[in-house]
């Protein structure tokens, strides 16, 4: 499939032009899964090109026309569900039966979006001049580029695409080299779906090397990123000679805290399955756990006995919780980051290492620690993997100063029953999103995104559509 789709520049399927290729890897396996084509300078300069002519011809369809063309997106995206299913657990290693929940989260960017583009409405403001009145509007920013991680390869593209669609931008994607047929499929949709050619182009490569290009370019007026802290940093340093505008999330690393009030069990077994869905390689996933002393024995000790039953597996096995990490990389880091929290006296309560069981593969068993202190690497770094820390507390303010100390600010979670206490806490965490007695937190609607560390900007609901949209305003004034 890599061979026969490829690059996707103004409207076309192509190798890079020089032939260059690069192999996928099986996160599971370890064996390769085929070659994708590079991107030359040539072929990302050929996109920024084809971008720049396709969003003339884009704005010139009346808003009832681009919706319809977007929501056809999504419907391909609902359609093909298994296919991307099959690709993301080929590639990121997720069990497949989990893919279908980002499959109708992307194709809801799609649909939610197609609807917006009906509703970029302008205002009319009386003048201070006799007869004169002020009429603010809104123009698509112009040609955006797009960067995306491996964790969720299908959603992260498809909340950048929508929103730059429905605004009236075109867009050049950068996918990660480790799930590209995820990509492609996606962009694939677009393309059967009739969008005019140039409007949505896929390169495939180094990140560095595509920057470079991208960033150096007058003609690409924004970037949306989601990636690392010092990627992040790089491209808004390199976005200031060009004057682009910029958002971006960029991690986190999600406190929970449990409250004396709370059902101790109830959240133990609301969070087992969302730590580890993903093998833990998620933005917003409860990575750093603050229980109130009173429940800390009851919480962890629960906690401890569903992952234990949490069945590690092949991404295609139907009985599979947890499948390997995206990696090689990723689970050299799960392994030092183990076995530095080992020496720094928390206590191991289950796993802590690869299971035995498999061969090949980024396997690891999902790891619980206890006794976690805060000056811990693993309760300051944002942990993307398996792994638990579990510390205590005594009252509300300890723990609202704890859980803002480092510079982290995506997600939080607060358990309690009192609605006083959830008021406080959820008021004064320094997050950007905040799950009071749930984690679901990603919907098409609501404005995704983080705060200091974690990035600006947001992706979802109409803050998403206003990152891609120039407000401007004419004064007339009869003569």
């Amino acid at each position: 499939m890599y061979e026969s789709l490829g690059l996707y520049i103004e409207g076309a399927w192509r190798t890079g032009a020089s032939g260059r290729t690069r192999p996928v890897i099986d996160p599971s396996t370890e064996r390769q899964l085929g070659d994708v084509p590079v991107a030359e300078a040539s072929d990302v300069e050929a996109a920024i090109l084809a971008a720049e002519m396709a969003r003339h011809r884009w704005t010139k369809l009346d808003p009832w026309q681009r919706a319809r063309i977007i929501r056809r997106i999504g419907d391909f995206v609902r359609e093909r569900e298994a296919d991307f299913s099959r690709m993301v657990a080929q590639e990121l290693g997720r069990p497949a039966k989990h893919v279908a929940g980002e499959v109708a989260l992307s194709a809801d960017q799609f649909e939610w979006f197609a609807e917006e583009t009906k509703r970029i409405y302008g205002q009319t403001i009386e003048s201070r001049q006799a007869g004169g009145r002020i009429v603010i509007s809104h123009e698509p920013v112009g040609v955006v580029a797009a960067f995306t991680a491996w964790n969720f390869p299908l959603v992260l593209l498809a909340r950048k695409i929508a929103p730059a669609l429905a605004a009236g931008c075109s867009i050049i994607c950068r996918p990660s080299e480790e799930t590209p047929g995820s990509a492609m499929l996606l962009i694939k949709c677009c393309h059967d779906a009739g969008l005019p050619p140039g409007l949505v182009n896929l390169v495939l490569g180094k990140a560095d090397e595509i920057a470079a290009i991208v960033m150096a370019s007058p003609i690409v007026r924004k970037i949306s990123l989601t990636g690392s802290i010092s990627v992040g940093k790089k491209l808004f340093r390199q976005s200031a000679e060009t004057l682009k505008r910029m958002s971006m999330e960029l991690g986190g690393h999600a406190p929970v805290i449990v409250c004396a009030d709370a059902d101790a069990r109830k959240a133990a077994e609301l969070t087992v399955p969302v730590k580890f869905r993903n093998a833990g390689q998620v933005c917003v996933s409860p990575s750093r756990y603050y229980i109130h002393e009173s429940k800390v024995e009851e919480f962890t000790s629960h906690f401890v006995q569903l992952t234990k039953k949490l069945k590690i597996g092949s991404p295609f096995a139907n009985d599979t919780d947890v499948g390997p990490l995206g990696t090689e990389k990723r689970l050299r880091q799960i392994e030092e980051l183990v076995e530095e929290t080992k020496r720094d006296g928390a206590r191991l309560e289950c796993g802590g290492r690869r299971p035995h069981e498999f061969n090949a593969g980024y396997y690891y068993e999902p790891t619980v620690f206890s006794g976690c202190r805060d000056e811990m690497r693993i309760m300051r770094e944002e942990v993307f993997g398996p792994v638990v820390p579990i510390s205590s507390f005594s009252g509300v303010e300890e723990v609202l100063e704890r859980a803002n100390k480092i510079e982290y600010g995506l997600a939080s979670y607060v358990f309690t029953r009192d609605a006083a206490t959830a008021n406080k806490i959820s008021g004064e965490l320094k997050a950007g999103m905040v799950g009071v007695n749930t984690y679901a937190l990603a919907a098409a609607e609501v404005p995704f995104g983080g705060v200091r560390d974690s990035g600006f900007g947001r992706e979802g609901g109409i803050y998403a559509l206003r990152d891609y949209l120039e407000p401007k305003y004419t004064h007339f004034v009869p003569l």
